[in-house]
C-alpha cells in the first residue's frame, strides 16, 4: 500500500524538506542551470525536478544527490545545506544591494530635517 510520506512527517520536517528544495533551487538559479539542463544530467524527469525543488518529501535521497550533482559537480550536501557554494555567496550579494534613488524634493520637505 502507498503512503503518503507528507501525512507521516511533522510539520518541523515538511518545513526542512522545503527548505532543501528552496536550497537545491537557488543553486540551481545562481549556477544559471535550466532546470530541464540539469535534469537531464541527473537523469531524472522534468517533473521529478520540479517536486524535488518544490520539497516534496516522497522522493528518494539518491534522487537529490543526483540532482546536486548535476548541478553543481564539486559540492557536497554538507556544503548546500551549510550554504558554502560562491555561486550561492554570489547571489546573495547581488539581491542584497538595492539601487537607491534621490529623495524628490516633496519628500525632503516632508522629512522636515
Amino acid at each position: 500500500m502507498k503512503v503518503s510520506q507528507s501525512t507521516m512527517l511533522s510539520p518541523r520536517q515538511l518545513d526542512e524538506c522545503a527548505r532543501l528544495g528552496q536550497l537545491l533551487a537557488r543553486l540551481r538559479v545562481a549556477r544559471k542551470v535550466k532546470q530541464s539542463d540539469a535534469a537531464l544530467r541527473a537523469g531524472l524527469s522534468r517533473n521529478t525536478v520540479y517536486r524535488l525543488e518544490k520539497g516534496d518529501p516522497g522522493l528518494a535521497l539518491g534522487q537529490v544527490l543526483r540532482y546536486l550533482e548535476a548541478i553543481s559537480p564539486s559540492s557536497t550536501f554538507l556544503d548546500l545545506l551549510c550554504e558554502k557554494d560562491p555561486a550561492l555567496l554570489a547571489l546573495d550579494a547581488r539581491e542584497r544591494t538595492k539601487r537607491v534613488r534621490d529623495l524628490t524634493a516633496a519628500e525632503r520637505e516632508e522629512l522636515d530635517f
